[in-house]
């Protein structure tokens, strides 16, 4: 059998799904956010992580030039609901409206509410399984 002449395996034509995860404001602690990059990154997503200290404006630009299905954030330093608030009129003015907006981290319960009303749709408190939100992204992802 030659091989030169056997037809190429068929590439999957699907776009894998796009995330932005981002690190907003002075939080510092992202061990938690690499860890759910990476677990992103082996469920076949294409993840762009920002790094650390990211203003609402870097992260509207990023998922605007990046094209993304999924804008996520986590935040462990207590200023998710002033952040989200900002962000939100930015991601509404790129026209990202029709992305799946996440957040996690240190989420209380009482916040979760407002952060719905935001449009953040996927809520992950510290603790929430890997399995949970890659399941979720793949379910709310069309």
């Amino acid at each position: 059998m030659n091989l030169a002449t056997q037809p190429e395996p068929k590439q999957s034509q699907q776009r894998r799904i796009k995330v932005l995860l981002a690190k907003p404001g002075l939080d510092g602690h992202d061990q938690g956010a690499k860890i759910v990059v990476r677990a992103m990154m082996d469920a076949g997503f294409e993840v762009i992580y920002t790094g650390l200290r990211q203003t609402a404006e870097a992260v509207a630009r990023i998922a605007l030039e990046e094209d993304v299905d999924v804008i996520s954030m986590s935040s462990m330093a207590g200023s998710h609901l002033p952040f989200c608030r900002k962000l939100k009129p930015l991601l509404e003015a790129g026209g990202l409206s029709d992305k799946l907006w996440m957040i996690g981290g240190n989420l209380p319960a009482q916040d979760h509410a407002e952060l719905r009303e935001l449009g953040f749709q996927g809520i992950f408190p510290t603790g929430s399984k890997l399995d949970a939100i890659v399941n979720y992204i793949r379910s709310e992802v069309k």
